[in-house]
């Protein structure tokens, strides 16, 4: 696992400006439909949790980006966001 993780961080570094916009289109996606499905489910104080949630690591995978961070931390907070946005997903549709 760890080799391909270094592999997709060598990737990522070289194409760094490219994968950044990506990076945040990508995060800014899943992020919403995380969102959407969580508030179809109500507005209790769970689906408010993980709304919360899901807005603060999206927000902080794009300011890393904005402010230019070290790839390694960019590439960390936007696959955090992605995995924390599809557990979110999965939770919502009870899979």
């Amino acid at each position: 696992m760890k080799e391909y993780y270094n592999m997709l961080y060598l990737y990522f570094r070289n194409k760094f400006i490219a994968y950044s916009a990506v990076a945040i289109i990508l995060s800014t996606i899943i992020g919403s439909i995380a969102i959407m499905l969580s508030l179809m489910q109500g507005i209790s104080t769970l689906q408010m949790f993980q709304v919360f949630l899901s807005v603060i690591i999206c927000s902080f995978a794009n300011v890393s980006v904005l402010t230019v961070q070290h790839p390694k931390v960019v590439l960390n907070l936007f696959l955090f966001s992605l995995l924390l946005n599809t557990t979110i997903i999965l939770i919502n549709l009870k899979i």
